[in-house]
């Protein structure tokens, strides 16, 4: 098989060009074409040798997750399902606002995580995706949308800084929060980040570039030492007994310590906070009582909060907190000085709302484990 360029980030594309006794800076012209210009035929590639053009055209290509589906929202928010191979396909959503336009991407075909109230957690796990089918989704995405630069009468890319186009981009923002725990698939989801930060390809800003976790401390430090980006932690209970239940990954890293990792991860952060991400559960996690708990729980961690309604899938034995409850809840952290958002749901009428991602996964994991968690045992 012919190797997929879009599986190296800089360094990577270097050594495979020294490998083939390339200078260094035939790496950098092709990393342009390829992410700046969003070209996968080496024979436009104007400025790189033709002898260079025909042995890439023999050796590599530009390999892509191919689309099965293409969705539409009422609100604009649009949905594509990518066939990952062995019958396993990912969802990535780009959701257009006012002042920015942001790409969900995933990271697994399917996520081992099992949080009791997310979808994608249902479908059980098959694989990590290579560094090229995330950074493909972005690649597509921004193919689809017409948010590559236009290359011109032929011009070779330049390196562009991110104050050159950031203010007329499509896609302004990346969140790595949909299929799959990001940091479970480490090295290629730091390869897939260095590119989107990168000046030679899409030269987006630490800052607008989220990751999201469920709470994997050992890859939390070494995100903060290697790619810090902004950082989501889903969080979802005040309290060890709740969290255990929701999120299971706490039983192994609970709550004291991931406040720890939190507190470590900011010496490095892009921004000087942490978001944590709260979803709405009635009569579950969103009494009065929990908020007040939450409260005490970060004392020490300088975040914001943002809470998200639930949105509801077949069978998931939860339901969506009233409104009133959830201004009640977010009016308490606010009143102990912490920002406090509620998402806005998009996307949901074409099941691409927070949690909903499913795809298209057969469950090789085998697992057979009973889910039995119900509104009440949930409680705490």
């Amino acid at each position: 098989m012919k190797q997929n360029l879009l599986d190296f980030d800089a360094a990577g594309l270097t050594a495979w060009f020294a490998g083939m006794g390339e200078k260094p800076f035939r790496a950098k012209q092709v990393l342009r074409w390829l992410h700046q210009f969003g070209e996968d035929d080496f024979e436009r590639m104007s400025d790189v040798a033709k002898s260079l053009r025909a042995r890439l055209a023999e050796i590599s290509e530009v390999r892509l997750p191919q689309v099965l589906r293409d969705s539409t929202a009422a609100d604009g928010t649009r949905k594509w399902l990518l066939d990952v191979g062995n019958g396993n396909a990912v969802e990535c959503v780009f959701i257009p606002e006012e002042n920015r336009g942001t790409l969900c991407i995933s990271t697994q075909a399917g996520c081992a995580l099992e949080c009791a109230f997310c979808s994608t957690g249902r479908q059980g796990f098959n694989r990590n995706l290579t560094t090229g089918e995330i950074i493909g989704q972005l690649w597509w995405a921004k193919k689809t949308l017409g948010d590559f630069r236009d290359s011109g009468c032929g011009q070779a890319p330049r390196r562009i800084a991110e104050t050159d186009f950031s203010t007329d981009r499509i896609i302004s923002n990346v969140v790595l929060m949909g299929m799959g725990e990001p940091l479970a698939n480490f090295e290629n989801v730091a390869a897939a980040l260095h590119l989107m930060l990168d000046d030679n390809a899409y030269g987006l800003s630490r800052r607008r570039v989220t990751v999201s976790t469920s709470g994997i401390l050992p890859g939390m430090d070494r995100l903060r030492d290697e790619c810090p980006v902004a950082l989501a932690v889903s969080l979802h209970a005040p309290n060890d007994a709740l969290r255990d239940r929701l999120v299971p990954i706490n039983r192994k890293y609970p709550l004291a310590e991931l406040m720890a990792t939190c507190r470590r991860y900011l010496d490095k952060a892009p921004r000087d906070f942490i978001t944590f991400e709260y979803v709405m559960l009635d009569d579950v996690n969103d009494s009065e009582e929990h908020a007040r708990e939450l409260v005490r729980l970060v004392r020490d961690v300088p975040c914001k909060f943002n809470l998200i309604p639930f949105n509801p899938f077949q069978d998931s034995g939860f339901k969506r907190s009233p409104s009133l409850r959830v201004r009640r809840f977010a009016e308490i952290l606010m009143q102990a000085h912490i920002v406090t958002t509620t998402r806005k749901t998009r996307g949901e009428d074409i099941d691409a709302a927070c949690g909903q991602l499913a795809g298209q996964v057969r469950d090789r994991t085998q697992r057979r484990v009973k889910r039995t968690i119900t509104i009440a045992e949930t409680t705490s």
